[in-house]
């Protein structure tokens, strides 16, 4: 039945999305928050719960990892509040290594690497035994003798922590504007636990889990919704400017490259201070 949900039409996940908001409200009154990136997904978000709750704040975490437009966008969004990670990205990469190919490579590199798991659970990611799945994939294999760190903590680190913080501090709760189509692990996170959560560790709504980036864009064309210009600059996501998650999937010019074009000084920095020129070029993605 989950399933059969992603392929709702688009009145339909409207009025899906607007009834999770209200049970979401309903339950929590005004000890929510809005997560908020200055992101498509999460303007369209906001839209939604503060018409029926205008007084909702929304959280931005300012890593430094946003592109200009955003920052610039998120400072002309009322009721914002304004938060810091407790390291740079540059400290991330150094201390615990860049974030490649996707979360679940660069987490399985780092634990093979370092150590950090016993001898049976390195097994099960070597060999697979009865569980497929967890099978560390022959064709990334090479990242094991990589001449820099790799790990998935970057998003830990540099965002989740500082809502978490948030979270703590303030006795509030996220509304998230995570689409479950954006990637195989979302998709599975929603046939398991839907759209509301309720008793997890970090309670969270995500109450656009069925949307399509398609359905987004409708709702910011019929609404006329402000949004950040890189958009209009040919990015089709507003992510971390040097995350490198799925860039070996990217036709050129992939991030990197349009990033030479819109914003050569930030190009040059990623490049050399940050030494993503050794990663690309041991991952064969081209930069130029």
């Amino acid at each position: 039945m989950r399933h059969t949900r992603i392929h709702f039409d688009y009145e339909l996940k409207l009025a899906w999305a607007k009834a999770r908001i209200r049970r979401w409200l309903s339950h929590w009154g005004q000890q929510c928050y809005v997560s908020f990136s200055g992101g498509k997904d999460s303007t369209v978000l906001l839209h939604l719960v503060r018409e029926q709750n205008p007084t909702i704040p929304a959280v931005y975490v300012n890593s430094g990892l946003e592109f200009p437009e955003v920052t610039e966008f998120v400072k002309q969004t009322d009721n914002v509040t304004w938060l810091r990670p407790s390291k740079s990205f540059k400290q991330v990469i150094e201390q615990h290594g860049y974030p490649v190919v996707s979360q679940r490579i660069s987490r399985m590199v780092d634990d093979l690497r370092n150590g950090k798991h016993n001898q049976k659970t390195k097994k099960l990611y070597l060999t697979g035994g009865k569980y497929p799945r967890f099978k560390f994939p022959k064709k990334w294999k090479f990242l094991l003798d990589a001449p820099f760190p790799i790990s998935a903590k970057c998003c830990t680190v540099m965002k989740k922590s500082a809502f978490w913080k948030y979270e703590r501090r303030t006795g509030r709760v996220p509304f998230v504007g995570l689409l479950a189509t954006e990637s195989r692990q979302r998709l599975s996170r929603y046939l398991n636990h839907q759209c509301n959560l309720y008793t997890a560790t970090h309670p969270t709504s995500s109450p656009l889990s069925l949307w399509t980036e398609a359905d987004i864009w409708r709702y910011i064309e019929d609404h006329r919704l402000p949004y950040a210009s890189c958009y209009d600059l040919g990015y089709p996501r507003t992510g971390c400017l040097f995350c490198l998650f799925g860039i070996q999937y990217e036709t050129e010019p992939n991030r990197i490259q349009r990033l030479a074009q819109t914003h050569p000084r930030l190009y040059t920095y990623c490049l050399e201070q940050l030494d993503l020129r050794t990663v690309l070029d041991y991952l064969n993605v081209p930069y130029d």
